[in-house]
């Protein structure tokens, strides 16, 4: 099987073994900020290809902070829409970056600036491992600028009821299925515009 391509079957597979545990689709936030859920998000973030007239070229990531929408710019005049929490207030990248990496259920751990800013985080400074309960969810791509991580990720989530919101730690997140998509789309080198 090829690495680098998530397969919709494994995303499934990981949410099956979660009913089979016990676990129910969840259709208000859970009180663990790590629940997995089947929740669906508003109408108007839900993946859709658009118009777009921005001028980049075909391939491009642009995330708009403002609007809450992430496009991958198609040519032709269209892109792909993709609904995003963005990061809040003052936490936000903007600029240019490109995917540096890819990972598949990838593991997280907060930043010393994150638990700083939210010290109930210290729970999780030795990392939690890739899993339908890790809150990168079902994939991350990494942005990367002059060859330099810049520890912020568009990445998937355990909490899509928060897709239209600015509530990260700077991060982009979509939902499982959106990444999953996405991430089918874009190669690493990709180049990413965050305004």
């Amino acid at each position: 099987m090829n690495r680098n391509v998530i397969s919709r079957r494994g995303l499934l597979m990981g949410s099956l073994g979660l009913v089979l545990a016990g676990c129910t689709s969840i259709s208000q936030p859970s009180s663990s900020p790590y629940a997995f859920t089947s929740y669906r998000v508003e109408p108007r973030y839900q993946r859709t290809r658009v118009a777009y007239g921005g001028g980049e070229p075909p391939g491009t990531i642009i995330v708009n902070t403002s609007e809450r929408y992430l496009y991958l710019v198609e040519g032709g005049g269209r892109a792909m829409r993709y609904g995003v929490a963005v990061g809040e207030e003052g936490l936000n990248f903007k600029g240019v970056a490109s995917i540096g990496r890819k990972a598949e259920w990838p593991s997280w751990r907060p930043t010393a600036d994150m638990i700083r800013r939210k010290p109930r985080l210290q729970e999780f400074a030795a990392g939690v491992d890739g899993g339908p309960h890790n809150p990168l969810g079902a994939a991350a791509l990494y942005l990367y600028s002059g060859g330099r991580d810049t520890m912020y990720r568009l990445h998937g989530t355990n909490e899509p009821w928060l897709i239209g919101h600015a509530v990260s730690n700077g991060c982009v997140r979509l939902t499982n299925d959106d990444i999953v998509d996405l991430y089918s789309r874009c190669p690493i080198g990709t180049r990413v515009k965050v305004i």
